[in-house]
């Protein structure tokens, strides 16, 4: 069978799929395309069950929009292909997003373990170094730290609330903690 042939295969197959829901025709989709999704994916990311994942979603994908198929527009292969990369991207960004989150969490411990204070005195005073603090930041600074420490958002959250890239907040916090440790002492990580 020829490339040419491989593909009007496809093509039609999709095309049943997106006017007639036909099961048999994604089964024979999905037989063509799952192992070599799967290869592909195995081949860029670190373990066999992300890349089981980005077999489902594109295969599920496929399902949902091949009514989005233009033959006219390109093979049908190209259009797959086009897919998985759109789900491998968004697990990447899902990846990327959750570890942002769980560092970010790690970026605040500005607060010494004292047993021998009282808790609320300590908190107290402690917060007000903070708060005194800020002062010696920048506003773009003062804005991220309270955005994402006092606002409790996300890195991203932030990044989007304010029209910046990524990068840029995360840069300004970087500066800012930097800043605030100065500030604060040594005694303060």
């Amino acid at each position: 069978m020829s490339a040419d042939s491989d593909n009007q295969e496809l093509s039609q197959l999709l095309t049943a799929v997106a006017l007639k829901r036909d099961k048999q025709a994604f089964t024979a989709l999905f037989r063509f395309f799952a192992p070599r999704i799967k290869r592909m994916a195995a081949a860029r990311l670190i373990n066999s069950d992300l890349a089981n994942d980005v077999v489902q979603d594109t295969m599920s994908n496929i399902w949902r929009k091949a009514h989005l198929f233009d033959p006219d527009k390109g093979s049908a292969t190209v259009w797959v292909y086009r897919v998985m990369r759109n789900v491998t991207f968004d697990l990447l960004r899902k990846i990327k997003a959750n570890q942002e989150d769980s560092i970010s969490d790690d970026f605040w411990p500005l607060l010494d373990d004292d047993d021998s204070a009282d808790p609320a005195a300590h908190d107290h005073l402690a917060k007000d170094a903070i708060l005194a603090g800020l002062d010696c930041l920048s506003e773009q600074q003062r804005q991220v730290v309270h955005g994402v420490y006092f606002m409790e958002l996300t890195q991203q959250q932030l990044a989007e609330q304010l029209g910046l890239p990524l990068g840029t907040v995360k840069s300004r916090l970087r500066l800012a903690l930097a800043k605030l440790k100065q500030q604060l002492g040594e005694g303060h990580d």
